[in-house]
């Protein structure tokens, strides 16, 4: 396959909407940025869709995919009913960052939602994201644009390296805004429950609707997953991930003797400026300060998506003081180790 190189400001030529739009109605898919990472989409109406979703991105069928929408007036066009705080969230918090779990309706099928009664949706606060959606006309069923179980994509030059050859189109919209996933929240209980953190906090989900909600974002479920990050492992590299969780001091010392006792192997570090600074003769990442959590997230994937190109067998990274964003950085990296965790 021939995969369409659009940037996005090409999007604005008539004669690019009209292919565009034409594929995405004929089943085709879609690599697309948004403010949290990029994506790959298809036709949320139509199965054949869904399924060439799972299969360009090798994505076990049980696990849901997010319905992207332009406008909060397409929300009841695809649910069953509109739950008790919907209008809240959407006004507090849409265009954004936050998927909002729903009871389906027949429109929506059920390879896009793993087979469940229940649909994830969310409209993306980017303009090129915003304005492919008004192309198609049609909502847009997308995960993450990577290869299952492995990072996410925050560059072009990751969706390129994954999904060249394999998808019709992609758009070249730069680097991610925020760069982790959105904060998906279940409506379908009586009292709201995070499935998985992001960028939109608990507290500040809490704060908008004045009553405590249930996190139940670190529960590993074996039945089928609501919300996509909770069944399979996700987000890892392809080299062995430790996670190490201690004080600072006690962190860098650990790291200095793994690193001295592995000299024959790729060894690479991941981590705060105020750790990897004091670590020699390793390739290593600098996620940014560690006060600095906006930016700590916004670095993560693409330093894990270094460790691939390098080929490094073991990364050594840290836990991360799980306040505000803290939350939605520390569920990437628990994941991306597979739940191993070295405590100091």
């Amino acid at each position: 396959m021939e995969t369409i190189i659009f940037q996005d400001k090409d999007l604005d030529n008539i004669e690019n909407q009209q292919i565009i739009r034409k594929t995405i109605l004929e089943g085709g898919l879609i690599v697309f940025p948004t403010e949290t990472v990029y994506g790959i989409g298809g036709n949320a109406l139509s199965s054949s869709s869904a399924k060439n979703i799972f299969d360009a991105k090798g994505r076990p069928q049980d696990n849901p995919l997010i319905v992207h929408i332009k406008d909060p007036k397409e929300l009841e066009l695809y649910i069953a009913k509109k739950p008790l705080f919907t209008e809240l969230l959407i006004k507090s918090f849409w265009p954004g960052p936050l998927t909002l779990i729903f009871e389906k309706n027949l429109k929506i099928p059920y390879e896009v939602t793993g087979g469940l009664e229940t649909v994830a949706i969310r409209i993306p606060n980017h303009l090129v994201a915003l304005k492919l959606l008004k192309i198609i006309d049609v909502p847009l069923c997308a995960p993450s644009a990577n290869i299952s179980g492995r990072p996410s994509s925050t560059r072009f030059s990751h969706v390129l390296n994954d999904f060249n050859g394999k998808v019709d189109i992609m758009i070249d919209g730069g680097s991610s805004d925020i760069g982790l996933e959105s904060t998906v929240l279940d409506l379908t209980q009586p009292i709201p429950v995070i499935l998985r953190p992001g960028a939109v906090t608990k507290a500040m989900i809490e704060n908008v609707l004045e009553m405590p909600i249930i996190d139940g974002a670190l529960e590993v479920t074996s039945e089928k997953p609501k919300s996509p990050g909770m069944k399979y492992k996700h987000y890892a590299p392809k080299g062995y991930v430790h996670l190490i969780d201690g004080a600072l001091e006690d962190v860098i010392t650990y790291i200095k003797k793994e690193v001295q006792s592995k000299q024959m192997q790729k060894v690479g570090v991941i981590g705060v400026e105020e750790v990897v600074r004091h670590i020699d003769d390793v390739y290593k990442v600098s996620l940014g300060a560690k006060d600095n959590l906006k930016e700590v997230g916004h670095n993560l994937f693409a330093a894990l998506r270094q460790m691939d190109d390098l080929n490094i067998e073991d990364i050594y990274m840290h836990t991360i003081n799980k306040d505000d964003l803290g939350e939605a950085i520390m569920n990437r990296l628990s994941k991306a180790s597979n739940y191993h965790m070295i405590k100091l």
